[in-house]
């Protein structure tokens, strides 16, 4: 199974918006990066994805927005409780 590896921009975005918070760090998962709080992942980066974790309202509102879906790091064994967020191309422009 190839992983697909996230652009160096859009890390760079990532690590923009995760808040600096002495309980939050940032290291490798799946081959990308991803944010933990107290060593719970929440958030992070995956090939040109961005996904989070919600709760179950959240997760269901999300998923009813066109362009997302549950995150899926390996074909068929989808992480339910996080969702890629739909295709943001903000990123691309950032000058973080």
């Amino acid at each position: 199974m190839k992983i697909p590896r996230s652009d160096k921009k859009l890390e760079v975005f990532f690590k923009s918006v995760i808040p600096e918070d002495s309980s939050i760090n940032i290291r490798p998962m799946f081959g990308n990066l991803s944010a933990f709080v107290n060593g719970n992942m929440f958030a992070g980066v995956y090939g040109d994805s961005l996904f989070v974790r919600l709760s179950d309202d959240d997760r269901a509102d999300l998923l009813g927005k066109k362009g997302a879906k549950l995150f899926e790091p390996m074909k068929g064994r989808p992480m339910k409780d996080y969702v890629c967020l739909p295709q943001v191309q903000a990123w691309k422009a950032c000058t973080c």
